[in-house]
């Protein structure tokens, strides 16, 4: 059986990989967005991508982390038994 360490330590990799993946994802529609912005129709087609990337990858980050949360409850509960009152 899992120690609570080791469930607290899976949980902050996990999320810190979440958050790395999320910041990559826009830096990386942001370098092709400014890359892009002195081509008229390219630059707004860009830029609206930009926009409905960022609103994609930051309604996952919240459903990932929101899922792990979770996960991480249940595992704390099975670890540390029903009387925890997380």
């Amino acid at each position: 059986m899992a120690e609570y360490s080791d469930i607290q330590r899976a949980v902050r990799v996990e999320k810190i990989r979440i958050w790395f993946g999320w910041l990559c994802g826009n830096v990386i529609m942001l370098m092709i967005a400014v890359a892009t912005q002195n081509v008229a129709v390219v630059s707004v087609i860009t830029q609206a991508l930009l926009v409905v990337v960022f609103l994609t990858l930051t309604v996952a980050l919240f459903r990932m982390t929101g899922a792990l949360n979770r996960k991480a409850a249940a595992a704390r509960r099975e670890v540390l038994g029903e009387d925890y009152p997380g």
